[in-house]
């Protein structure tokens, strides 16, 4: 954000109340959303042991162990939502609920990933674990809408990466294109697991016209990113966030930023004194090419830094190079990823990036934007909730 956009911008803004505004959320995991006593409850049902019994000391568990900086424990966390979501009645549960909460937190368009081959140790069969979170959804849209409020929702089907089922998720998430599936995602251990060991999958959904976003660029860098593109044919990123691995930024004396970018037509050194730096960002080919398409990043500002994936970048979220993303035009997306893990909601995660990054409302809502332009919905209904979310930010001005 520009200075002059930060005198522009309003005392209501910086105190807004961001919950009411709505959201898009692309990219939020079933089995990492859950409630806690909603888990200590299924668990007591289903006989599986868990770290605690007390709804707030198990949130706090979960919490820490996604803030271990370690991406493999933050993983096994999941070993506890996913035994409790072997049944068809909690399925339905955990994904009312997930619905409910996602309309809590504003949000008026989610798209929701999980791994039905992670939900068949109780002898449901795939399509019956994705008819019961169907079921679950539709459940909690219409929960929402008795309330006064309205939520859409889709289920994004992911095949995990180390596993050997994508052709056969591949075709089940096409079977249920017409019963609540939007896309397809490949999930799970990133490092060693390139999308290529899929790549028949991705064609198979290339074949039949159906959307896949792929994990990419978050526990790996550039190398798994090219795979996705290239085997994937990935539409979007999951993360994404390390593709500024391939961008370099050399802070230069101000005076010299016009001859030394040539042909960056947005730089803009007025009102810059000699002493002052500015930063002239060199891309490289891959960066290029995320950029200039419009492949959407599904950036989880606090995930990842829980996970260590801009562990590259810095320490801190201010070194989290979003921002840096965001200001040289990537089609950067704001999401959760887990919701219990990191103990975030949407509205949270915007309150981070005005706290750290000094974002307004103009900022929240192109980035808003960008989520709905990149959503798997038709170009209909894309337009329609890119008009909605105008048209609230402009009332909250």
């Amino acid at each position: 954000m520009t200075e002059s956009a930060q005198d522009a911008m309003t005392a209501s803004e910086k105190t807004l109340d961001l919950q009411s505004l709505p959201k898009v959320s692309l990219h939020d995991h079933l089995d990492g959303g859950l409630r806690p006593a909603t888990i200590i409850e299924l668990a007591a049902a289903a006989g599986h042991k868990l770290p605690s019994t007390d709804p707030v000391a198990l949130a706090q568990w979960f919490r820490e162990s996604a803030d271990s900086g370690s991406l493999v424990r933050y993983l096994e966390t999941f070993d506890h939502t996913i035994a409790v979501m072997q049944t068809r009645d909690g399925l339905i549960r955990v994904a009312r609920e997930f619905v409910e909460d996602l309309a809590d937190d504003g949000v008026v368009y989610g798209e929701v990933r999980w791994a039905p081959e992670q939900h068949l140790r109780a002898g449901l069969t795939l399509d019956e674990t994705v008819d019961a979170v169907q079921e679950g959804l539709e459940a909690g849209v219409a929960s929402v809408e008795e309330s006064g409020r309205h939520i859409q929702v889709g289920q994004l089907i992911t095949a995990m990466r180390h596993a050997d089922r994508g052709q056969e998720i591949a075709e089940l998430a096409v079977r249920h294109r017409n019963s609540g599936a939007v896309g397809f995602d490949i999930a799970g251990a990133e490092e060693g697991f390139l999308p290529s060991r899929f790549k028949d999958a991705f064609t198979y959904l290339a074949e039949h016209n159906f959307p896949t976003t792929v994990h990419a660029g978050e526990a790996a860098g550039l190398a798994s990113i090219q795979d996705a593109l290239v085997h994937g044919r990935a539409q979007r990123l999951g993360h994404g966030v390390r593709i500024a691995e391939d961008i370099e930024v050399e802070y230069i004396a101000a005076q010299d930023a016009d001859e030394a970018a040539v042909g960056a037509s947005d730089l803009d050194t007025e009102g810059l004194s000699a002493d002052d730096t500015v930063g002239v960002v060199t891309m490289g080919e891959l960066a290029s090419w995320v950029r200039d398409r419009g492949i959407a990043l599904e950036i989880c500002p606090s995930s990842n830094l829980q996970t260590g994936a801009i562990a590259g970048f810095g320490g801190g979220i201010a070194d989290h190079p979003l921002d840096l993303l965001y200001q040289t035009g990537f089609r950067v997306t704001i999401n959760t990823d887990n919701r219990l893990m990191s103990g975030v909601t949407l509205t949270g995660e915007f309150e981070l990036l005005m706290e750290v990054f000094d974002y307004d409302l103009d900022d929240l809502l192109a980035l808003s934007l960008n989520a709905a332009e990149a959503a798997f919905l038709p170009l209909e209904d894309r337009e329609a909730l890119a008009d909605h979310l105008i048209e609230a930010y402009s009332g909250a001005r």
